[in-house]
């Protein structure tokens, strides 16, 4: 039998659904395969539509993605070193000192003051959550519960004033 009558077998993987061409003439053509892909699952479309909108939304939900790798590393942080607490107690401080030094530096007044305030008092509420939550764990007590009421009060600020600017 010659090779022009003869058929190749052309391996394709599992699942795959190829169409085959026929065979051209001359010295140099190669044979075609058409690969038609399968369907994806509905399981796959839903996980697809949820991932596209929160890649959409990714700039809104910054704060929620914060919350949660702190959520996370202070679980870790419990995990592996307790007395990461320890380290992490002074940086509650922090946000007091600087609201200081800069009320010092540039005094303000009426909106401004009150913004610097609650960004004094939200930074150094985070800052102490992080440290108990490394000590005690981020599901001891009351401290679900100030994460959640944080993360609410984050995201609400970030979208109110993102819309205003």
């Amino acid at each position: 039998m010659s090779s022009r009558t003869r058929t190749r077998k052309v391996k394709t993987a599992a699942g795959v659904h190829t169409v085959r061409l026929p065979r051209q003439r001359g010295r140099r053509s190669q044979p075609f395969v058409v690969v038609v892909p399968e369907h994806p699952s509905l399981t796959r479309e839903a996980l697809g539509f949820v991932g596209r909108g929160l890649w959409m939304a990714r700039h809104a939900l910054a704060p929620t993605a914060l919350a949660l790798l702190a959520l996370v590393v202070t679980g870790l942080l419990h995990v592996i070193a307790w007395w990461s607490a320890l380290v992490l107690a002074p940086a509650a401080l922090a946000p007091a000192v600087c609201f200081a030094v800069v009320q010092r530096s540039r005094p303000a007044q009426s909106s401004t003051l009150a913004w610097r305030i609650a960004l004094a008092v939200f930074a150094t509420l985070a800052f102490a959550w992080a440290a108990l939550a490394a000590g005690f764990g981020p599901w001891a007590g009351a401290l679900p519960l100030v994460w959640l009421l944080t993360l609410i009060v984050a995201q609400t600020a970030w979208l109110t004033v993102r819309r205003t600017h």
